[in-house]
């Protein structure tokens, strides 16, 4: 089952994604579970967020994954929205 994890940095966060972006990046290597993902781009064209596309069994392993990723245990986040996703396009 998919799931849509859509965060929202907080503000004047950028050093901190920065800080944790390889640790985040070897999360998403090692749990193999991201379909796809990639950064939020505010209006200067800097991070902000990210969207990311988990396949994962239910919503207990998609918060999960949420809850020990690097981004969210730096406190990176100002908000973070969890959905079941389902693709139909691409």
């Amino acid at each position: 089952m998919r799931f849509a994890l859509m965060t929202k940095d907080k503000p004047g966060a950028l050093q901190t994604r920065m800080d944790n972006r390889e640790a985040h990046l070897a999360y998403i290597a090692d749990t193999g579970v991201v379909e796809m993902a990639g950064p939020v781009l505010d209006n200067d064209g800097q991070m902000c967020g990210s969207l990311i596309v988990l396949d994962v069994d239910d919503m207990a392993a998609a918060q999960a994954w949420a809850d020990n990723a690097p981004y969210a245990k730096a406190g990176l986040f100002e908000s973070v929205t969890l959905r079941a996703w389902k693709k139909v396009i691409g």
